[in-house]
């Protein structure tokens, strides 16, 4: 035990994490983090864009301590418990005297350094993968019940962290087919389901509204080779930072001796060659790729431990890379280091004065699910994030915000429309403008069902419109409106319109009622256009994401 685990370790390891808890408590949060701190002021099973792993590590964190360091302490300990985890399941002897190989090796990684006090849903994401992995080594040796259990809780708590998760157990089982055949393997896929059956029962509850957001949903764009796919393979060189030379010539010398080894390997292709893929169909982003750093840690390090050149290469890259994400950490707290503001730059003082304007009132943001948790946060005041058509539906789409502003006095700020009362300058120096607005209604929530494909041709459709809330809307207080969009579901133009009662109708949107009438298509209509979207609007505001798109036939 004393040679597993030396002093050295250990203190390398305590530096570590007195390094993040000082990051964790002087640093502002990023928007994300904002964002998944709204997400815990309510918590439940799901949320609109993520499971609800990350929520609940801010929920304990806020319990233990407040400001930052209630957002991010479990991070810290979580990746803490990373480095453990990877350490103990290395086996060869000879690491104890490459401790500081190690912990430069992890270092080093930009985003594996910033995930050990940033809480975003990666950083459950890298704890369960390397927890995994620690078991299934484990399990290979001997499989038991009691593994077999804890590979299920893990299973699970991987899918609760992130949906792409499912790729780490996908390529295991892939790299070891025999599982099939194996009661244990069969013992631990069903913990795994029931460990999971609340979230995907708050799917169901809810739609599947995470699903399709992500499959279907998601903003795109048409293909670009520089930004996607070159902008991938740069990805690839960013996630290892200066080390990657050593990190990629170690996995590619690495043969599949053993079943564990075969499946790091796996992993690490698997997941490169799957977003490699998907980057022909859209821009990936850096931290969707940030799992591969787990495996590339256990088979980086085996590597150098039986080839001396590459230790050496590591030590020398390791310590430089390791002084560049050491002055960037620092810069997180003080703007002047940074040649750019950051978005952990002057969030406070920003918040500070929209709440000096705001007196008090709620503040309803245009578009910005980032902008309104984080002035909540900072100002502990109540916003909420008003979505448009020219935006696309968030955690504000489904959640209570929007009661906590009705009827209320609210301040309204907006970055692209142009309010004469006030200006805000925002911490990276962009310029937001807001009005004061008595009395302020939304029904963001009112739901315009096109049935059916929309031939080219047509000049009204059957709409229904759909009320989920527990009082009646008139619908002379509403305006309606419609969306071209092309193949890829951006917006080419907006039109207002109106819509036709039934005869006998009366103007009256009952609660928890539909409402059955035809809308008028608006002229011009151009051929390329290949979707349309329903929106309702109130109070003169911009119409709302209230439909669906829906296929234009050609």
């Amino acid at each position: 035990m004393k040679n597993k685990w030396p002093k050295q370790f250990f203190y390398f390891l305590v530096a570590l994490f007195l390094i993040n808890i000082l990051q964790a408590s002087f640093t502002q949060l990023i928007f994300d983090e904002a964002y998944y701190w709204h997400f815990a002021q309510e918590m439940a099973w799901g949320y609109f864009d993520h499971p609800p792993m990350v929520a609940a590590l801010i929920k304990i964190s806020s319990f233990l301590f407040s400001g930052e360091l209630g957002v991010r302490f479990l991070s810290c300990l979580l990746g803490i418990g990373t480095v453990v985890l990877l350490w103990d399941t290395i086996s060869n002897s000879d690491k104890i005297g490459y401790i500081p190989h190690f912990f430069l090796l992890i270092f080093a990684m930009p985003l594996l350094n910033a995930y050990g006090f940033l809480t975003l849903p990666d950083t459950p994401l890298l704890f369960f993968t390397a927890f995994f992995l620690w078991t299934y080594k484990k399990y290979l040796e001997g499989p038991t019940i009691l593994l077999s259990l804890l590979l299920g809780v893990l299973m699970a708590a991987l899918m609760y962290s992130k949906y792409h998760a499912f790729l780490v157990i996908f390529l295991v089982f892939l790299s070891n087919l025999s599982l099939i055949k194996d009661k244990y393997a069969w013992l631990a896929l069903l913990i795994g389901i029931v460990c999971y059956t609340p979230h995907l029962y708050w799917l169901w509850e809810n739609n599947w509204v995470s699903i399709k957001y992500h499959l279907f949903d998601r903003p795109n764009r048409a293909y670009e080779f520089m930004d996607f796919t070159l902008g991938y393979l740069l990805n690839l060189i960013l996630i290892f930072g200066l080390i990657f030379p050593v990190v990629y010539y170690s996995i590619f010398r690495q043969r599949p001796d053993s079943m564990f080894k075969r499946c790091l390997l796996f992993l690490v292709l698997g997941f490169l060659t799957f977003f490699f893929v998907s980057s022909f169909n859209r821009r990936v982003q850096t931290q969707w790729i940030i799992i591969v750093c787990i495996p590339a840690v256990l088979l980086t390090y085996d590597f150098i431990l039986r080839h001396s050149t590459s230790s050496k290469w590591l030590y020398k890259l390791g310590i430089a890379s390791a002084a560049i994400l050491l002055f960037a950490r620092l810069g997180l707290i003080y703007e002047p280091l940074f040649p750019v503001a950051y978005e952990t730059h002057g969030n406070k003082e920003w918040a500070q004065t929209v709440a000096n304007v705001a007196q008090e009132r709620p503040v309803v943001f245009v578009n910005s699910y980032r902008n309104a948790p984080m002035y909540a946060f900072y100002s502990e005041g109540t916003s909420f994030s008003l979505n448009n058509m020219m935006y696309r539906k968030n955690q504000y789409s489904i959640d209570s915000s929007e009661e906590k502003v009705r009827g209320k006095d609210v301040l309204v700020i907006s970055k692209k429309r142009r309010y004469e009362e006030y200006e805000f300058t925002t911490g990276r120096g962009g310029t937001q403008t807001g009005m004061l607005k008595k009395n302020f209604h939304s029904y963001r929530k009112l739901e315009a069902i096109i049935s059916a494909p929309i031939p080219r041709d047509a000049d009204t459709l059957v709409l229904e419109v759909i009320n989920p809330y527990p009082f009646s809307v008139n619908v002379e207080d509403l305006s309606f409106g419609m969306a071209y969009l092309n193949s890829y579901k951006q917006v080419m133009e907006t039109h207002a319109t109106e819509i036709i009662l039934n005869d006998g109708e009366l103007p009256i949107l009952r609660a928890e009622d539909t409402l059955r009438c035809r809308i008028l298509i608006p002229d011009p209509r151009i051929d390329t256009h290949s979707y349309l979207r329903v929106g309702i609007s109130e109070n003169t505001l911009f119409w709302g994401l209230n439909g669906k798109p829906t296929s234009i036939i050609p």
